[in-house]
């Protein structure tokens, strides 16, 4: 490798390794990430992260040193072929890939490392991964399926995902499918949220549970809960009883509003009543409406890598420790990036995008 961007994670956790490869790989730039995932118990690469890093290689074709568990010093040089076009420095083949986590760790987390390399795409990608679906620390499937896909396919990203199993933890062994088509990402504008429309529901149970009737009572746990609010209207409630190796429940809220999509969601767990995971989505749910930002809290963090590539402006509820150190990353790139306080809410813009730094 031949100067490498030499880039710090000793404060920030497993975001910061998968935002910092996508942008090696759309910048086709060797670079040297340290202390990665400084900031956990556990520093360096645990089995979902070094997934992900294996995945991003294998699709890049790429050259890396470090790749092994625990590790906390990586070299990374993506082998991109260069490209016609001067708004991107590389080309991407895509292809099919299957993946094997190994444990429960997250699938939709090694998807998010993937989505931004569409806009480099020649022909389409699809990654299948083994792995946990719906696990605690990630976005659950539902969530990425129908309201992170569904508000980046407004600004032009070509991308679906499909499940096959459902992975709960511990056992994992969920599998589903990213497909990614070549795109052109349009400059993102979500500033002002506009009127909330509807409501839909998203509610999941493992077969194990079924008996218990556990995916209806979370639906109707948060119905419950938000019955006491200005709740939009219902359009969608759709209740799934799943395989699966363990036994788990999801439960994913999507709220349309004027301007784009928002989220919230909560897990199963042992002892806890189904009524009680629906009203926690719900009091989420509800901390949103009474907000004034068009995100929710974890999509804000998620978007920062797009709007490193499209640019644009997004209001965002709270400026989180994720947030803070994405932005940190994005400016250590050289990549401009403004944070505004307004009023309870921050406005993040990005006035130099990848696709303007050529």
């Amino acid at each position: 490798m031949t100067s490498p961007r030499v880039l710090d994670g000793a404060s920030a956790g497993g975001q910061f390794l998968r935002t910092a490869l996508a942008l090696s790989v759309l910048e086709n730039e060797p670079v040297r990430l340290e202390n990665v995932r400084g900031d956990r118990p556990n520093p360096g690469l645990a089995h979902q992260h070094l997934a992900a890093l294996e995945t991003i290689v294998d699709v890049c074709d790429a050259d890396v040193s470090g790749d092994e568990l625990g590790a906390e010093t990586i070299e990374f040089e993506p082998m991109l072929e260069p490209a016609a076009d001067r708004t991107v420095r590389g080309r991407l083949a895509g292809g099919e890939y299957t993946v094997d986590i190994g444990t429960a760790g997250s699938a939709t987390l090694l998807f998010d490392t993937l989505l931004p390399l569409a806009t480099i795409l020649e022909s389409p990608l699809s990654v299948t991964v083994t792995g946990g679906t719906d696990v605690a620390w990630s976005p659950p499937l539902d969530y990425l399926r129908y309201v992170k896909l569904p508000l980046l396919r407004r600004f032009g990203l070509a991308a679906a995902c499909e499940i096959d199993r459902r992975g709960f933890y511990p056992a994992g062994g969920g599998r589903a499918t990213l497909q990614l088509a070549p795109s052109t990402l349009e400059r993102i504008e979500l500033v002002d949220r506009g009127p909330i429309e509807r409501l839909r529901i998203y509610s999941t149970e493992s077969a194990s549970l079924a008996d218990r009737d556990v995916a209806h009572r979370q639906a109707a746990g948060a119905l419950e809960r938000l019955a006491h609010d200005a709740t939009p209207d219902l359009e969608e409630r759709c209740e799934t009883t799943a395989e699966s190796a363990c036994p788990g429940s999801a439960l994913v809220l999507r709220i349309d509003h004027g301007t784009g999509i928002a989220g919230v969601s909560a897990l199963g767990e042992r002892g806890t009543p189904a009524e009680r995971v629906g009203e926690d989505a719900a009091d989420a749910a509800i901390r949103f409406l009474e907000g004034s930002a068009p995100v929710d809290r974890h999509m804000a963090d998620q978007l920062l890598v797009v709007l490193a590539v499209a640019g644009g402006r997004v209001r965002i509820p709270a400026v989180t420790d994720h947030v803070e150190t994405g932005c940190a990353l994005l400016e250590d790139v050289g990549i401009d990036v403004d944070r505004e306080p307004d009023g309870e809410t921050t406005v993040v813009s990005v006035t130099s995008p990848l696709t303007e730094n050529r």
